[in-house]
């Protein structure tokens, strides 16, 4: 069986990028089960890596100073995440994996987008749907607003964005190798509206938008009341694979408490396969090399199981 092929880019070289990757690339056995390049800076890995590294221009950069959001430090990430976008999208690799980015240092280096998934959208050409999804473990996530003002949540719910971000999650369960997912899609409202007396768009727009993704032949069910909606998903017997949220923390409280050093982020809705560790840069504990690796990993088991599904369904 052929393996994917899988770009790897060490992330913001002020932050524990680079002490996250050397960590995965010293994991013999999982890195087994992929070809992988490196998009990162060499002298970051003061000890000679066996790996294949993609020649560009960060390649041999200068220093950085750790734990500083800065501008050289956001134009390395953008000029290296700009160099896995082209390989995922040309079929160099099969799917893209970096470590954790600093949106300061981002913006400060040129990036004008609301966050990196609109950049890669706008890098992409790609007009379509498409948002952060998070995934622990089995259980993955998807939202309808993401980084908006609270303020701002309602006016941005309609019945063809819910639909949107349910379709959005079910394309990506089957691509990680689901054929029937099932999702749980939450409320807005404190005990879901309580029949309208805590707001109605649970009637108005929520409820709408699951009834036309279930029309398209998605298992989707809910509205049901966001404090309940993951015990009902984590249920042995009858749980779900899914959960659509309305907005960025109503999701993310849960999957960071249910496993915070655990959880990575893919990129939906794009053309091309993208993975990172669902938390950020650390700067606090940035070069004490005391890190904790496992979403990392996560985020690149998960790359190699969406890189090699790609290959079988080109097949």
């Amino acid at each position: 069986m052929s393996i994917p092929h899988i770009a790897i880019f060490t992330g913001d070289p002020a932050g524990i990028g680079p002490e996250l990757v050397a960590k995965l690339l010293a994991d013999e056995q999982r890195c087994s089960r992929a070809n992988i390049l490196l998009i990162g800076q060499k002298s970051a890995f003061p000890t000679p890596m066996e790996v294949k590294w993609h020649d560009w221009a960060g390649l041999h950069a200068g220093a950085f100073e750790p734990a500083k959001a800065q501008a050289h430090n956001g134009q390395f990430m953008l000029e290296g995440l700009a160099q896995g976008v082209q390989l995922a999208a040309s079929g160099q690799v099969d799917a893209l994996c970096f470590a954790p980015l600093n949106k300061g240092a981002l913006r400060a280096g040129g990036m004008h987008q609301e966050d990196e998934l609109r950049w890669f959208a706008e890098k992409l050409n790609h007009s379509g749907v498409c948002g952060e999804l998070n995934v622990l473990d089995k259980l993955w996530t998807a939202r309808v607003t993401s980084h908006v003002p609270l303020s701002q949540v309602s006016a941005l719910i309609t019945p063809d964005n819910v639909a949107q971000a349910i379709e959005m999650l079910h394309q990506a369960l089957q691509a990680s190798g689901l054929n029937s997912p099932r999702i749980a899609v939450c409320g807005l409202n404190p005990h879901n509206g309580d029949n309208g007396n805590y707001g109605d768009e649970e009637a108005r727009l929520i409820e709408p938008g699951v009834l036309r993704a279930a029309q398209r032949g998605i298992l989707a069910d809910g509205p049901f009341p966001a404090d309940t909606a993951f015990v009902r998903a984590l249920r042995q017997a009858d749980g779900y694979d899914g959960v659509v949220t309305m907005y960025h923390d109503q999701g993310q409280i849960a999957m960071k408490l249910l496993g915070f050093e655990r959880g990575v982020t893919v990129h939906g809705g794009l053309p091309i396969h993208i993975t990172t560790p669902a938390h950020g840069t650390a700067y606090d504990i940035a070069g004490k090399g005391v890190a904790h690796p496992g979403a990392m990993f996560n985020a690149f088991d998960l790359a190699c199981r969406l890189g090699q599904n790609r290959i079988h369904s080109k097949n």
